[in-house]
């Protein structure tokens, strides 16, 4: 019985009985749901680029000639023709952009009655990144392994069993709709212990897929047949290899499948070690731990034992694994959909697409901290695309240079506006939150050659923004003209409910972050350029964040009322996290009014969605309030968190994974405040006990820290770039690092 390490291990004793209890493994592109049955193994397979439909043009082509007309309604809080022109002008044709699918599911068929297995465990282990499933059955003793390599780019399952056994291995793509069919499926063929399919996504000009599974037997008195579209198996050790590929990345598809297969196979002896080598130097390079730990306990039991800081190092650890998993470095990579990689679904929630209002980006929230920065890699691979998709929609849109984005992008980087839902499909500030994260790449590495690369990508957002501000209704500040505050609305003076504004505060935000974030690259990258000027004196006439009458941050540029005060999103405290701006030594009095802001969420059912809660978490230990930030992560684990482990909106979302480990580490380091480094800022009373290795601070900086019986007893510093910094302790202490490459203990 797999025992060992079960503190870096989700762990069950039955079967998954649906999708929510299964098990994910992913090298990037390729990723599969192990369901660890007895009677019949299955997988569920995803390829992160197989996509209903190819690239679309939607770009609302009567947008820039109302432009005008629609700022004046909204300036003069005209809500009904505003929305109206919206309708009419500026939402896009189609309206949807494309969306992913599954690839299929390969199920193994054992015959094995659960009533007569014995002894039966499965579990995920992280620091190995393989699942395990072993029983007994009739006296024969069974073990499957099932793995996603990424440096040979297959999916792997490894069986073990007592004596010869019988099982059949099946290839399909059954549709979830309310018909049981092949969907989209061109062939399946059989031949040589190999199955191949291939299919379409559906839609004009898709990418057209391949899969290929392989058998080999590797007991010396074991077989392999074919019959009819499956392979039949008799042996008692056998290896199965899973290829697939789309058109979006390979011509020959077939071909290039096989070949992956076949050279797989040849050196199968060490799949596992090439696989684990790989994968070690990503996970290996980070620890959490929290004690007391409960981790004998099955991992579905565990979120309803409290206290049990183990399980929250084991969620931030499964944070870890799941990016290292879905989004990784490669040809043409795709980051981490709204669901990662693991869709099962031909209609998947919200098209499980990149939405860009948070939830993309809550997906790297993790990234630099975790020490997991090139996993971040096929996120900026795509924004490079949206911006350039972005400057027609910003010409024809806007009548602006540059480039931008809206709410939702697709495989095809489309950046027109998403949906016909008005508060929140007219948002073209998406691309400027993208581009904050450039900047935030640099800070954590210190990568000039990064800098310069994305520069190009910043300076258009830049350049957007420039032209797209206006003037406000006084005449005093320059605000974004269409504006929302993403997915909420507001009452206004007149009591009327409205959604498009001017100049929301998560709008002012991010821009002026950008724009110091431009005058900061250029500064960092010695360079000239003519826009430093006109940002600067742009940045200068934008509105102050503003403290409205219950003495809580707006949320718009006027006090209006909240229409939905307990809202999931607090898109006015960006600055606060993700952001940097609102800081204890800047800004106390901001401090204090996000301090109300959260309170009136809360007292109004904010935090309702896992993502929604995890941003709390994060907010919370901004805020140096451990207990809030506890208090909302234990409500994650137990509302919001499914038996797997995976977050859960509901239906299921892997941005709440994300955010829930970056809140954690949150908690116990910060440095976006310039020149310092936070230990221990929003430790619970309840960690009494634990560790952090590995774990990365803004200015190229590497910390390990140790605590016991709530008191730090030691910090580890190192340095790779040589600038300065002063570390804060628990205590206040603060320790000046003097500049120069260092290994240092505290």
């Amino acid at each position: 019985m797999a025992t060992s390490n079960l503190e870096q291990t989700l762990h069950y004793k039955s079967p998954a009985k649906e999708w929510s209890e299964s098990l994910p493994i992913g090298n990037g592109r390729l990723g599969a749901m192990v369901y660890g049955g007895t009677k019949r193994e299955i997988l569920q397979l995803n390829e992160n680029s197989v996509w209903y439909g190819g690239p679309q043009d939607r770009t609302p082509k009567d947008a820039f000639k109302n432009l005008a007309r629609l700022r004046h309604l909204i300036r003069t809080g005209d809500h009904a023709e505003a929305e109206k022109l919206v309708e009419q002008a500026f939402f896009a044709t189609p309206h949807s952009q494309r969306h992913y699918e599954p690839l299929g599911t390969l199920t193994l068929d054992f015959g094995h009655d659960p009533a007569e297995v014995k002894n039966y465990w499965r579990g995920l282990n992280l620091s190995a990144s393989t699942v395990d499933t072993e029983y007994e059955h009739l006296g024969v003793r069974y073990k499957r392994k099932a793995f996603a390599s990424y440096p040979d780019d297959i999916l792997v399952i490894q069986l073990e069993a007592s004596e010869r056994t019988e099982f059949t291995v099946r290839l399909s793509r059954y549709s979830d709709r309310e018909y049981a069919t092949d969907e989209f499926v061109d062939s399946i063929e059989a031949q040589d212990g190999t199955i191949v399919m291939h299919g379409t996504p559906g839609g004009r000009n898709s990418n057209n897929f391949c899969c290929v599974v392989a058998v080999r037997d590797l007991a010396c008195d074991g077989k392999v047949d074919t019959m009819g579209n499956c392979v039949v198996v008799n042996s008692s050790k056998a290896v199965i290899v899973i290829s697939a590929h789309t058109i979006f990345r390979h011509v020959d598809l077939e071909t290039t499948a096989l070949t992956q297969v076949k050279k797989s196979l040849y050196n199968h002896a060490d799949l596992l070690g090439r696989h684990t080598r790989d994968y070690d130097s990503l996970y290996g390079r980070f620890k959490i731990r929290l004690f007391p730990d409960a981790s004998h306990i099955p991992t579905n039991e565990r979120l309803f034992v409290t206290p049990d800081p183990g399980l929250i190092a084991l969620y931030a650890n499964y944070g870890r694994y799941l990016l290292i998993s879905c989004s990784r470095p490669g040809y043409k990579a795709l980051p981490a959909t709204l669901q990662g990689l693991w869709n099962p679904s031909f209609q998947p929630a919200w098209g499980s697409k990149y939405t860009l209002n948070i939830n993309t980006q809550m997906n790297y929230w993790a990234a630099n901290v975790c020490n997991l920065s090139e996993c971040e890699d096929p996120l900026f691979d795509l924004l490079e695309r949206i911006a350039y998709r972005g400057e027609k929609t910003a010409r024809v849109m806007y009548g602006c240079r540059g480039w931008t984005s809206h709410s939702c992008t697709d495989i095809w980087a489309d950046t027109d506006p998403q949906d016909r839902w008005m508060p929140g499909t007219v948002w073209p500030v998406s691309g400027a939150w993208l581009c904050t994260h450039i900047w935030e790449r640099a800070r954590y590495t210190a990568d000039l050659k990064f800098l310069e690369r994305m520069f190009p990508v910043l300076r258009g957002s830049v350049l957007f923004m420039l032209d797209f501000l206006v003037e406000d209704s006084t005449g005093s500040y320059l605000v974004t003209n269409p504006s929302l505050s993403p997915e909420n609305s507001y009452i206004d003076k007149a009591r009327q409910k409205g959604v498009l504004c001017e100049g929301s505060t998560i709008d002012i935000q991010i821009i002026d972050a950008l724009f110091g974030i431009f005058l900061e690259s250029v500064n960092t990258l010695k360079i000239k350029d003519e826009l430093c000027d006109p940002v600067k004196k742009t940045k200068n006439r934008l509105p102050p964040i503003s403290v409205g009458r219950f003495g809580q941050i707006q949320e718009w540029h006027q006090d209006f009322e909240e229409q939905e005060p307990g809202h999931r999103h607090t898109s006015h405290l960006w600055g606060l996290y993700p952001g940097g701006g609102i800081t204890w030594t800047k800004s106390p009095d901001l401090i204090s009014a996000a301090k109300v802001t959260l309170r009136r969420r809360a007292e109004n059912g904010g935090g309702h969605t896992g993502w929604s809660r995890a941003w709390l978490i994060c907010l919370h230990a901004r805020l140096h309030d451990a207990e809030g930030s506890l208090g909302h992560l234990d409500k994650l684990l137990r509302d919001s968190t499914l038996p797997n482990l995976l977050d859960v909106h509901p239906p299921f979302q892997i941005d709440g994974n994300f955010g829930g480990c970056a809140g954690i580490v949150e908690m116990l380091i910060q440095s976006h405040e310039d020149g310092f480094i936070h230990v221990l800022p929003a430790l619970p009373e309840g960690w009494k006990s634990g560790e952090l290795s590995g774990v990365k601070a803004r200015g190229g900086f590497e910390l390990d820290i140790t605590w016991n019986e709530s008191k730090l007893k030691k910090v580890v510093v190192r340095s790779a770039v040589g600038l300065k910094t002063k570390i804060i302790l628990p205590d206040g202490k603060i320790i000046g690092i003097d500049g120069i490459g260092y290994h240092r203990i505290i």
